[in-house]
């Protein structure tokens, strides 16, 4: 068994729900397909094929998605749910589950209620399902305990 105890960073916790949001398969083919827009109406207003207006279009809707994935998004999700943000936990894994607890309560988690788990820079995020997860900070964690959580999620929680 081993335990934790972790409370969330603002910065670090926007941070990490614009890494959820950057791998979402739908949110990537959107990028991708926003950028070939902007590029080929780029080229085409350059080479004067077009008017300046479908580039301008382009642009203003990359612009647009960028503020909404990088600002809308992640602050929203932070305001809805401010009281798990900042709130003092202490979190437990053992062989069967998950357990967490702060002041208000406790949950518990069996590891198959988990779908996959995907490591950012400073949190492991935890998926219920494609749009549900839970952030585990790797804030004041020790190397070693990082490197047994790593083994602990691989073994029960596919990739």
């Amino acid at each position: 068994m081993m335990q934790y105890s972790f409370s969330y960073n603002k910065k670090k916790v926007i941070q990490a729900l614009r890494y959820h949001f950057y791998a979402r398969q739908e949110i990537k083919f959107m990028i991708i397909l926003v950028n070939l827009y902007a590029i080929l109406t780029a080229i085409l207003f350059f080479f004067k094929k077009i008017r300046p207006e479908p580039f301008i279009l382009g642009s203003f809707i990359w612009l647009l998605m960028l503020v909404a994935v990088w600002y809308i998004l992640p602050y929203s999700i932070y305001k809805r749910s401010i009281k798990t943000f900042t709130d003092q936990f202490i979190i437990r894994f053992t062989d069967e589950q998950i357990f967490l607890e702060n002041e208000r309560g406790e949950a518990h988690w069996k590891w198959a209620d988990f779908v996959k788990c995907i490591e950012s820079p400073h949190f492991f995020h935890l998926y219920f399902n494609a749009k549900s997860f839970f952030l585990i900070p790797k804030e004041g964690m020790e190397d070693e305990n990082i490197k047994q959580l790593r083994a602990l999620f691989k073994l029960h929680i596919p990739s």
